[in-house]
């Protein structure tokens, strides 16, 4: 796979639950080293939307044909609004994986999806698709791929990590994402 592969990498602004919406960014990077460009779209906080919006927001942009991945910051932006990697990969023909630092908990997963919302099981539904692999880089990450082969997915990840745990694409839609809600964007580890 070549090294300079272009990764659209997708994080949530820094939202409150009594917001109706909160917006997404997407930072378009070749490999782990070079901003390509940024996306933005909205979606609503605990919705159901965020899967249209992502799959809208790539097959609008003039990146689609050059994108080879997709990484998203979790199963879900905006609170609850649960990602269908499958569903994005279907609409865009972009392998996606969900990525994260911490492994899920699906006993509580379930316990906060029940406590808050009454289509709880089809959130479930969705974010029981696919395959939740644990990998082992320099930290390890959990990651949930559509579209590509666990292999594949790994050999992404090293590619686009620098340093820490946090592949390069997202952590750049993280800064981008805080610096536009805050003034000023932090890291991710």
């Amino acid at each position: 796979m070549k090294p300079e592969i272009r990764i659209l990498g997708i994080d949530d602004l820094p939202f409150s639950f009594a917001h109706e919406t909160v917006d997404i960014i997407g930072a378009v990077m070749r490999g782990n080293h070079y901003l390509e460009g940024v996306l933005r779209t909205t979606i609503t906080v605990d919705g159901t939307d965020a899967s249209r919006a992502i799959a809208d927001m790539v097959r609008r942009s003039r990146h689609r044909c050059q994108l080879r991945a997709i990484m998203i910051d979790g199963g879900a932006l905006g609170g609850f609004n649960v990602v269908d990697g499958e569903y994005i990969f279907q609409v865009t023909g972009v392998p996606v994986m969900t990525v994260t630092a911490n492994q899920p908990d699906p006993r509580a997963l379930v316990s906060a999806l029940q406590q808050h919302f009454d289509d709880w099981e089809t959130r479930w539904e969705v974010l029981q698709k696919g395959e939740m692999h644990a990998v082992a880089l320099e930290y390890p990450l959990y990651v949930k791929p559509f579209g590509v082969s666990i292999e594949e997915a790994t050999e992404i990840l090293e590619i686009s990590i620098v340093r820490g745990a946090i592949p390069e694409p997202i952590r750049v839609a993280h800064l981008i994402a805080t610096g536009i809600k805050t003034g000023e964007s932090y890291g991710k580890q």
